[in-house]
Order: structure tokens, then C-alpha cells, then sequence
């Protein structure tokens, strides 16, 4: 007898199985699914830790938050910075002392100091103490540690230095000639940024100035002996135009374009001594000469002129020269005229 078929179809699926996914085998989620089959015919698999994997994870979005903290804190940055740099452009960041001591002006008010307190002489004490009053601090000492012997003179009174010690407080170095001897003087200053006033602040102090640098020698340059004869006379000849001031003369004597002023009679022209013209250069050249000059005595004229007396007399004077020539055809014309540079030697 045949077994009637059922009417009802079944899911084709076993019982048990796990269900069928709908992406790839590969792709296969064991935590999505139910749970899988047991019993002797459930398939054996490994379970997945999942360790190394959320590590990795965790890593990733470590890295990922601390770029963005790092973004954050530079865009925050970067305005502050904008704002730090206006506000110090804008004169609220300190000052230091040195640009807020008025150095020039210190300067000038110790110079006039020195050049009262640095000479004195025993007959005129009291004009050089009422001199000095208006440099000193109240109650101080009226000659300030002179003891109104003697006698001191001084002279060419000059800048040398200044150290700032605060936003108050300065020590003014000038240099100043006393006799035959270069000295320097320096003079703590006081400034009192209220009033705007200054005063000395304590005793000066006397110091020997610096010896001469020691000046090496300079090789000497070859020289154009033919060029050197042909401008010995024709710049002899514009040196005695150059002391009288004759525009005729100097104008013969100065290239094209160039007007050239003279002394006006105050000194005389006595001799070329030296001119040096180096070989090179061709057309123009840099030629250095030296001119004794003649001093005017200032003195009347006298038929008899008294040799005891030397300031009576005309005097010499030698100086040196840097001119540039230019050669126009065969002469040479003069078309400047300044103080030499080092002497060869």
C-alpha cells in the first residue's frame, strides 16, 4: 500500500542547520546567527578570540583622537599668538633700560659738568663753585672734593661712551685734553623721570685714555712716472687757483660739468711736495697729492718783522689730497677734490 504524500511542503532545510545568510561565506558574523548545532554531527570550529583585531581597533582610534586634540589646540593657538604679538607690537611688553634712558641728553649735561669741573684755578674758586651749582645735588660739597689749590685746564671735551646702569641711573665717559695728555673722565648720572631733570649722583672719576693703535704699514703701489710729470705742473698751477679761489683758473683746470670752490685767499699755495699716480687707471685716475699751504699770521704787515716773535710770522702747513684726473685728449683736468685716505708707508 503507498503512503499518502503529504500536502504540506516542508523547508527543504535540515533541521538544526545553521540559517543561510544572505552575503558571502567569507563574510559569515558567528555572533549574528543563532546558536550553532550540537551533537555528534555539529561540525567542530574554533572560537575567535577577537584579541589581536580589537587591539588594533583601539590603536587606530587612539591615534585618530589625539590628531584631532592636536588640531584643536593649534586653532585655538594661532589667534592667542596673533594677539600676543599685537598687543607687544602695540608697546605693552617691557622696555628695557637702556631705550628708556635718555642717553644723548645725559650725555650733553655731563659734558658741560666736565668741562667746568675740570678746570679751576686757586684766584677764581668761587666763580667755578657758583659754575658747578647747577650740576650738583643738594648739600653737596661747593667745589665737590677740590680743595681750591692749585690749577687744572682742560679742554676738547668729547663723548666716549655711555653705561646704562638702570632705568636712573648712568655712568657718562668723556674724553677730554689736558695739557699734553688725553684723558678720559667718567660721571655717574642721575635722570629723574618725573621732572625730567638730571644730576650728578657722585664723585667723577679720572682715568688715562687708550694709547694709539699701532697703524701697520702699506705696500706701495707701482707709479706712472710719465703720467706723475705730466700732472706735476698743470695741478701745481690749479692748487695756486684752488687757494685764491680763481674761478677763471680753476675752470680752465676742471672737467666738463664740474665747478670746483677754492679757499678764497686764506691760505697761499707754496709747493706741491708729493703726488703719487698709480700705473692703473688708464683715462682716470685716483692721485694723491700733499700741498704746503701758507698760514696767514693775522698780524699787521710791518716793515720790519721781528723774528723773537714766531706768531708774528707766516706759517706752513702740509696736507694731503685725494683728486680724480681725467685725461681729455693730452691734458689732464681735475674732477674732484677730497682728504686723502692712509698714507703709504
Amino acid at each position: 500500500m503507498m503512503a499518502r504524500r503529504a500536502t504540506v511542503q516542508r523547508d527543504p532545510r535540515i533541521a538544526g542547520d545553521p540559517e543561510l545568510s544572505a552575503y558571502p561565506e567569507g563574510s559569515y558574523d558567528p555572533d549574528l546567527t543563532g546558536a550553532p548545532a550540537r551533537g555528534r554531527g555539529a561540525p567542530t570550529r574554533s572560537r575567535w578570540s577577537g584579541g589581536g583585531g580589537r587591539w588594533l581597533v583601539w590603536t587606530g582610534r587612539a591615534v585618530l583622537w589625539a590628531l584631532i586634540v592636536v588640531i584643536v589646540v593649534n586653532g585655538v593657538r594661532a589667534p592667542f599668538e596673533r594677539f600676543t604679538r599685537q598687543n607687544t607690537a602695540g608697546g605693552s611688553a617691557p622696555v628695557s633700560a637702556d631705550s628708556e634712558f635718555p642717553v644723548s641728553r645725559a650725555t650733553s649735561f655731563a659734558s658741560q659738568f666736565a668741562a667746568v669741573y675740570l678746570n679751576f684755578e686757586a684766584i677764581r674758586s668761587q666763580e667755578r663753585a657758583a659754575r658747578l651749582a647747577p650740576y650738583l645735588p643738594d648739600g653737596a660739597p661747593p667745589q665737590f672734593g677740590w680743595d681750591g689749590l692749585g690749577r687744572m685746564a682742560a679742554g676738547a671735551v668729547q663723548p666716549y661712551g655711555t653705561e646704562i646702569v638702570d632705568r636712573e641711573n648712568a655712568v657718562v665717559t668723556l674724553a677730554f685734553q689736558s695739557g699734553n695728555r688725553r684723558q678720559l673722565l667718567s660721571v655717574p648720572v642721575f635722570h629723574d623721570g618725573e621732572t625730567d631733570r638730571f644730576v650728578v649722583s657722585g664723585r667723577p672719576g679720572i682715568l688715562p685714555a687708550p694709547t694709539p693703535a699701532n697703524l701697520p704699514p702699506v705696500p706701495a703701489g707701482e707709479s706712472d712716472e710719465a703720467a706723475e710729470t705730466e700732472l706735476r705742473t698743470p695741478l701745481a698751477d690749479f692748487f695756486k687757483a684752488y687757494a685764491a679761489s680763481d674761478n677763471a683758473s680753476l675752470q680752465r683746470y676742471a672737467a666738463a660739468g664740474v665747478t670746483l670752490e677754492g679757499f678764497g685767499g686764506a691760505f697761499t699755495f707754496v709747493e706741491l711736495k708729493n703726488l703719487d699716480v698709480p700705473l692703473v687707471g688708464g683715462a682716470t685716475r685716483d692721485v694723491t697729492a700733499t700741498v704746503v699751504w701758507g698760514v696767514p699770521s693775522g698780524a699787521s704787515p710791518s716793515a720790519e718783522p721781528t723774528p723773537s716773535d714766531p706768531g708774528d710770522m707766516s706759517g706752513k702747513l702740509e696736507q694731503a689730497y685725494l683728486l680724480t684726473v681725467v685725461k681729455q685728449g693730452d691734458k689732464w683736468f681735475v674732477k674732484d677734490i677730497r682728504g686723502a685716505k692712509r698714507s703709504v708707508g
